[in-house]
């Protein structure tokens, strides 16, 4: 089901009423067809007690090219999940989005959530007014059963596993979805990544054969004589779930939310993983996916899960910057303490002081 929510433009003096009574006004509204915003100016986001939202500029109006087509089956679908923590993060990827789209308004966004936040969902209509957009509620319950402690706790949050249940949430008419995190910056055309070709694969992501791919499992696992041969005919690499193009139609098919459910499910019993929702990914299909350019996942920027040490960029072109690991950009950038990288991704940072909450 898709929520979206909105207030309407007032002049200052009426902003500063509204301020008075926004515990006791709220605007909310189902809807099922996409989201778009045309007169919407809100200068203004309001914060109820208990939740912070960060304010943020107006992005932009982005507009397509001439080549751009006009019909549904030219809408390239982007999927994202959305909470007030990793809000800021997942602003200024949609910037980047657009930004360096040559059909921005062809871009469809659905956002996954676990509660509804009307703050954070009318901050994302006064940010981008002409978003395309649709929003997705994922029940927390069922995923509660089945988490099992990682080595971080953000890793541990039922958000972090919304993308096993993505098809289930979005259109049945949506065929194929590209899956970001909310610590990106797209620096090309996203429509380069969304034409890749999955041939009979279900899914399409960078793959990094060269890293070590038994440490992302217990010696339970490696020890287990049938636990260890579920690679035996697969070559498996690793990679990384926050870049993914997913077929969806296939995945229905092949029913793989339900395989990667049961892999959560034998972790409880054994531990055999200690990250969160990555591991069950790779027991399902590493060696059964369409490898991608590594352009389009520099990942690993925010360092490793325990400190967040600074990382450099690896050698190579670069299509997508990805702050996976404990360390985010905005984070170290308000400490005063960046790293090199970070200053990649400021320029699309739409954050705006608390000083500046009202403008004209």
């Amino acid at each position: 089901m898709a929520f979206w929510s909105f207030f309407p433009s007032f002049h200052l003096l009426g902003l500063l009423f509204l301020s008075l009574i926004s515990n006791q006004i709220s605007l909310i509204t189902t809807a099922t067809t996409t989201t778009t915003t045309t007169s919407v100016r809100v200068g203004v986001i309001l914060k109820p007690t208990g939740l912070h939202v960060p304010v943020f500029r107006e992005a932009p109006a982005f507009r397509n090219g001439r080549d751009c087509g006009s019909s549904a089956v030219d809408h390239i679908h982007v999927a994202m999940t959305l909470d007030a923590n990793y809000l800021r993060g997942t602003m200024a990827a949609v910037l980047s989005i657009l930004q360096h789209s040559t059909c921005p308004e062809d871009v469809m966004f659905h956002f996954l959530c676990v509660r509804h936040e009307p703050v954070v969902f009318s901050s994302i209509k006064s940010t981008f007014p002409y978003l395309n957009f649709r929003l997705y509620k994922f029940d927390a319950h069922r995923v509660r059963g089945l988490i099992s402690k990682s080595i971080r706790q953000a890793l541990d949050q039922p958000l972090n596993y919304a993308r096993i249940y993505l098809v289930d949430l979005i259109p049945m008419d949506v065929k194929r979805v590209i899956y970001l995190d909310s610590d990106i910056v797209i620096v090309d055309d996203i429509a380069k990544l969304w034409q890749v070709e999955l041939g009979d694969k279900i899914l399409a992501a960078p793959e990094y054969c060269q890293a070590n791919f038994t440490t992302y499992f217990t010696e339970t696992f490696w020890n287990d004589p049938k636990l260890s041969r579920t690679f035996e005919r697969r070559k498996p690499c690793y990679f990384n779930t926050g870049v993914m193009v997913m077929d969806v139609e296939k995945w229905r098919q092949g029913n793989y939310t339900q395989q990667v459910e049961n892999w959560m499910i034998v972790q409880k019993q054994k531990r055999i993983y200690h990250l969160g929702s990555l591991p069950p990914f790779l027991l399902t299909l590493a060696g059964n996916i369409m490898p991608v350019d590594h352009r389009w996942n520099q990942h690993g920027l925010g360092g490793d899960n325990i400190e967040g040490k600074c990382r450099n960029l690896h050698p190579g072109p670069i299509s997508l910057l990805h702050w996976s690991g404990k360390g985010k950009p905005w984070l170290r950038l308000d400490s005063r303490k960046p790293c090199t990288v970070d200053h990649l991704w400021a320029p699309y940072d739409l954050y705006r002081s608390s000083r500046h909450t009202f403008e004209e």
